[in-house]
């Protein structure tokens, strides 16, 4: 199997798009969503539609969470909370209900896990070999036999490696999984990229190949940044986009 694992889409339709179209020319069998599929961008019911449409299987995010009412976001900056806000006004009652049915994670044909945040805090950043270590942990106390779990959250691709009592920070493209050895890997983000490359992100995990292919791709962030003003949320969310942070 061939799995797009994808993540951080927040409301960018240009972006999902195009990644849906790059998807079609690389033999994906399944979309993963690793939450955020809302918030900062415009176009909130779209992106729930077209991951519907195609079958994605898909996680909650911490600003999905909000926008659903499970929390309120009060420990969001401004821009973050007005986004949240205006998004909970836009979203149709079948955008709400999909929000709201989400799972917090999942296990993938019993061959990997996809979380948001930390495997046990949609909420946390995994930032850093440190946190890498605690998750690897925690891997390990959920599933003991588990090797594999893609996460997003930091909208920045990242892999770390868990093998003979150390963490690794891996660089490799495509990334080749040892067997035996426990990984956590991030794709990056589609609608609002941090690593200040403005191109979308997302990876391909080969199950057969028991290999990762890390992916970058342009899209129409002018069409993007525009929707965003338009709609009246922050001004710094369009340019943000721009600068890839």
């Amino acid at each position: 199997m061939r799995y797009a694992v994808i993540s951080d889409i927040h409301s960018n339709i240009e972006a999902l798009s195009a990644f849906l179209k790059a998807a079609e020319g690389l033999r994906v069998d399944k979309i993963i969503c690793l939450g955020d599929i809302v918030g900062y961008n415009a176009n909130p019911n779209e992106c729930i539609k077209l991951l519907k449409d195609n079958g994605a299987l898909c996680v909650i995010g911490n600003h999905d969470s909000r926008v659903a009412g499970f929390e309120e976001p009060t420990d969001f900056n401004y821009h973050a909370a007005a986004a949240v806000y205006w998004t909970r006004d836009a979203v149709n009652e079948e955008s709400m209900e999909f929000l709201r049915g989400l799972p917090r994670d999942i296990l993938v044909n019993r061959k990997f896990m996809a979380v948001h945040g930390w495997i046990n805090n949609t909420d946390r950043y995994i930032l850093g070999p440190r946190d890498a270590e605690r998750n690897f942990d925690l891997m390990k106390e959920a599933r003991s036999t588990l090797s594999l779990c893609f996460f997003g959250h930091t909208h920045v691709p990242a892999a770390y490696s868990h093998e003979d009592g150390e963490v690794v920070f891996n660089q490799e493209n495509p990334l080749k999984l040892k067997k035996g050895v426990r990984y956590l890997v991030n794709p990056g983000s589609i609608g609002q990229p941090r690593d200040r490359d403005p191109r979308a992100a997302f990876l391909i995990y080969d199950s057969r190949k028991n290999q990762i292919n890390f992916y970058r791709f342009e899209y129409d962030i002018h069409s993007t940044a525009e929707k965003i003003l338009a709609a009246g949320l922050p001004e710094r969310l369009a340019e943000r986009l721009k600068l890839g942070w």
